[in-house]
């Protein structure tokens, strides 16, 4: 890449992220609330931070984004292994699941050294995980021989949203191709969602983020993924609710809770990608970022979930820029978010400076070990 498209590239994995979390921590609180509830407390949409209760400050991120740093974290370390002279492995994003699971069964880091991500405090906190993804990273760890099944599917039937919430960084890989990125982003969601629809809506998610990062507008970016998306056995759920999405964007009908509870209520996979892809084909331009997540976040269902694809989807469409300053900086682990947007970006763009199987040998291999 040239600087400027690196430049560009940064921007949208920033955004993308960034986008996600604050999307994720709009919707955390009122998550379990119903539509007429959320809008008597807020007219206009959830448009700024509030509390979610004792120990859930404004701002806070919930398992979602917790699950997406590790996704993150998980792909890293994937091309770190590389200089193995081992493939690049998808299963390594399971591993790194295993380590979310720590964060959410320990009531701080361990202490043994793995990577500098399950170090940090702020993510040993639950935020109302799914239990399908406990159950199945747990039933993984139990593995067979003693030794954990990691890149195994996982054995249920579940489609619920906890795969699609999480695979975005799959489709900010800049070297890869959009059926690589498809097919891997659904294997990483069928570690714990074993319905075909969980793991072809998250696939899908990734190839509109993977579009998107390539410069293309929305609409093309949808176009070409449900055109994949149908060569896929199993499609046909994901399919119906991607193009209602698009047809309830195009109608008449005013943007609101109730428009948006037409697609369902994101508890499951392809209705929390329906719900995010309409908020944002309802707001598409950057200055109606905010506009986009509150729709996406104000309505009787999975909040946190929906408004974090939305967040993704614009993220990475328009680059950290767009996302709105006010919430920006009061969101939870920015830190930590940004640190790993940027080293996604240097390990997919300058690899060949930090690592390689004759050197060079930085700390780079410390903060994320090839395993």
């Amino acid at each position: 890449m040239t600087r400027t498209a690196q430049e560009a590239y940064r921007s949208r994995v920033r955004g993308c992220l960034l986008g996600g979390a604050i999307g994720d921590a709009l919707g955390g609180p009122v998550e379990f609330n119903d539509g007429r509830t959320i809008v008597a407390a807020h007219p206009d949409g959830v448009r700024e931070f509030v509390a979610g209760g004792p120990g859930w400050p404004a701002g806070t991120v919930t398992d979602d984004t917790q699950m997406t740093l590790f996704t993150v974290e998980g792909l890293i370390r994937a091309g770190v292994r590389t200089d193995r002279g081992i493939g690049f492995t998808v299963a390594v994003v399971h591993h790194a699941y295993d380590r979310w699971l720590d964060t959410q069964l320990l009531p701080a880091p361990s202490g043994e050294r793995d990577g500098w991500l399950q170090a940090e405090q702020w993510l040993y906190a639950r935020r109302a995980p799914g239990n399908t993804c406990l159950s199945a990273l747990t039933d993984a760890r139990k593995g067979g021989n003693s030794i954990p099944q990691f890149g195994a599917q996982a054995a249920n039937d579940s489609k619920g949203c906890g795969g699609v919430m999480r695979v975005a960084p799959f489709g900010l890989l800049p070297s890869r191709n959009v059926e690589w990125v498809f097919d891997s982003a659904a294997e990483a969601a069928g570690y714990t969602h074993g319905h075909v629809t969980g793991k072809l809506a998250s696939g899908a998610l990734a190839a509109i983020v993977y579009e998107l990062n390539q410069g293309a507008e929305l609409e093309t970016a949808l176009d070409s993924t449900q055109a994949l998306l149908a060569t896929k056995p199993g499609h046909e759920e994901t399919s119906t609710a991607l193009a209602a999405a698009r047809e309830l964007a195009a109608g008449d009908l005013g943007a609101g809770p109730v428009t948006v509870e037409l697609l369902g209520g994101g508890w499951i996979a392809e209705e929390a990608l329906a719900i995010g892809v309409y908020c944002a084909l309802k707001y598409p331009e950057p200055d109606q970022f905010l506009d986009a997540l509150a729709l996406a976040v104000t309505h009787s269902g999975d909040s946190d979930s929906t408004g974090a694809i939305c967040g993704n989807i614009l993220g990475v469409r328009h680059g950290e820029t767009a996302l709105p300053a006010e919430l920006v900086f009061g969101v939870e682990g920015r830190g930590a978010i940004l640190q790993l947007a940027d080293d996604l970006a240097l390990e997919f763009t300058q690899a060949h400076r930090l690592h390689g199987d004759y050197g060079p040998h930085t700390a780079w291999r410390d903060r994320y070990p090839g395993w």
